[in-house]
């Protein structure tokens, strides 16, 4: 069955970084869209970036220029690298392929 496993979360000081992994199974890897979504408290999920299989992105507008997402095949993992984080970048930050979610890793940002 598909599994999603996402970690790297944290708390971090304003201006950090953090690198998220999402180890996928069950699925052909290779040939699928990925995305990284986030939900703060109170707030509705919402989508952070996106990888096609042609390895196409897209972001968010709010986290454009301080986040990347990438993929490596060979370990059928999807990764997003956050840089120059913010105190509103703290989420849960969720991985995502079609209608299946992982259950989440918790990022913080604050002083």
């Amino acid at each position: 069955q598909v599994q999603l496993v996402e970690s790297g979360g944290g708390l971090v000081q304003p201006g950090g970084s953090l690198r998220l992994s999402c180890a996928a199974s069950g699925f052909r890897f290779s040939i699928n869209t990925m995305g990284w979504y986030r939900q703060a408290p109170g707030k509705q999920r919402e989508l952070v970036a996106s990888i096609s299989s042609g390895s196409s992105t897209n972001y968010a507008t709010s986290v454009k220029g301080r986040f990347t997402i990438s993929r490596d095949i060979t370990k059928n993992t999807v990764y997003l690298q956050m840089n120059s984080l913010k105190p509103e970048d703290t989420a849960v930050y969720y991985c995502n392929y079609m209608v299946y979610w992982g259950k989440g890793t918790l990022v913080t940002v604050s002083s």
